[in-house]
């Protein structure tokens, strides 16, 4: 059994899916919490053998406390599956002599404008981009870079705040949007940079991979479909993607070199990638796993756990990928695919009730179907929009994205004070 220090975690996906499994493991683990009261009721709280309030929005606070903590009882790794606190895991495991990244690599991994800088200075293939502190800024990047473009903050993520825009008006919507913003949910201060990018065409994958003393393998592609402008909130996924090899060789490859580049030697990656006419171009790098359950479709298909790596690099051991010579034992639909989709409501309102949902969980290729009722919709404007998921499987070939879709673009949402409303952004490419 190993002990393990734990630096706040994610209120979904992987922050839900990462307590259980180190309860499997047969690990315990020490919750780091700002606010322990955020996880009221959540896994990461409930599976903690012991929870310290610690100012985790202060990298070496968390590593001062960290180390008291290291005199008190035995701590074997540092981990965290929430991106705003990525680098204070690094600052700690350092602190500690135990297994991680670079503090200095993780700074700048997890600011998109820095990556970007990054690329650019190594020679690798990088859409055109700028950023801006103030508006006159702003105006004069984006008329020398020509529309359409993306914009989007340097520090945050879940979509949030990243839009199309097509002329000087949509700048300034996002301008004011980002500087706005002053704190991130979690109350951290931002940068208040907007970032503004060439716009990217093509087919949008993502590349898993883990990077061991410099060396990276890939788990795998993700095929991501991604809901219609101005806003690209990510409407569904699909392991493996239907990529034909030469493509998929060239698209690892890539990822591979701006992982070098960026200087990642050690870690989980979730590299969003754009195959457009001229080859693989970055979309973002997120020095991390996977979010949006897609850990469950690698483990599905492969038996790899992404969440068992990183607890494997936080204790140093030797990342157990499914190959030959390392068996995935576990994996439901080895060959075939496995696929989620998430249930996102047009209109902000309160949703009461669910038609469809009988055909949903009665499905034999519905491994998971999650919409709690009644429930809070939101503007689909970001991952926030999401009111849960369903997550299918095909045994048989690539299937799974177009069976999740038809089950979840079957339901209808009720809402509070009458009307019945279709879902929005449910993946219409249909493989």
């Amino acid at each position: 059994m190993a002990a393990l220090l734990m630096v706040e975690s994610w209120l979904q996906s992987t922050g839900e899916g990462l307590p259980p499994l180190l309860a499997d493991l047969g690990h315990e683990y020490v919750l780091f919490a700002r606010d322990p009261a955020l996880y009221r009721g959540h896994p990461a709280l409930l599976g903690a053998s012991r929870v310290v309030t610690v100012e985790t929005n202060d990298a070496e606070a968390v590593a001062d406390r960290a180390a008291r903590l290291a005199a008190e009882q035995r701590i074997d790794g540092v981990l965290t599956t929430c991106d705003y606190y990525l680098h204070a895991a690094a600052v700690a495991a350092r602190r500690l002599g135990l297994p991680g990244p670079d503090p200095a690599v993780m700074a700048r991994a997890v600011h998109k404008h820095r990556v970007r800088a990054s690329l650019d200075a190594a020679g690798l293939p990088n859409p055109r981009w700028a950023t801006a502190a103030t508006w006159p800024e702003a105006q004069q990047a984006a008329r020398a870079l020509g529309y359409p473009l993306v914009a989007k903050p340097v520090d945050l993520n879940a979509g949030t705040s990243v839009r199309r825009v097509d002329g000087e008006a949509h700048v300034k919507d996002s301008f004011r949007d980002v500087r706005a913003r002053e704190r991130n949910t979690r109350g951290q201060p931002l940068q208040r940079l907007l970032l503004l990018e060439e716009l990217l065409t093509g087919t949008e994958v993502s590349v898993e991979a883990v990077t061991v003393d410099g060396r990276t393998t890939v788990v795998g592609i993700t095929d991501k479909s991604v809901a219609g402008p101005p806003a690209f909130v990510e409407s569904g996924h699909m392991f493996p993607a239907a990529l034909p090899a030469d493509v998929a060789a060239e698209v690892e490859a890539f990822v591979v070199e701006v992982l070098a580049t960026v200087g990642l030697r050690h870690g989980l990656s979730h590299a969003e990638v754009m195959v457009t006419p001229a080859g693989p171009r970055l979309v973002e790098l997120n020095p991390r796993q996977g979010g949006g359950y897609i850990f469950d479709l690698v483990h599905l298909v492969t038996g790899t756990h992404p969440l068992r790596l990183l607890v494997d690099l936080a204790l140093g051991d030797d990342p157990c990928v499914g190959t030959a010579a390392c068996p995935a034992p576990g994996a439901a639909v080895p060959g075939g695919s496995a696929a989620v989709v998430f249930v996102m409501a047009p209109r902000e309102g309160t949703v009461v009730a669910a038609d469809g949902l009988a055909a949903v969980a009665s499905d034999p290729q519905v491994v998971r179907s999650v919409l709690p009722l009644p429930a809070a919709a939101g503007r689909p404007v970001d991952n926030e929009a999401y009111l849960g998921h369903v997550v299918t499987v095909d045994p048989g070939g690539a299937g799974a994205r177009a069976h999740a879709a038809a089950l979840v673009g079957g339901l209808r949402l009720r809402m509070a004070g009458g009307g019945t409303v279709a879902l929005v952004g449910v993946p219409g490419d249909l493989r």
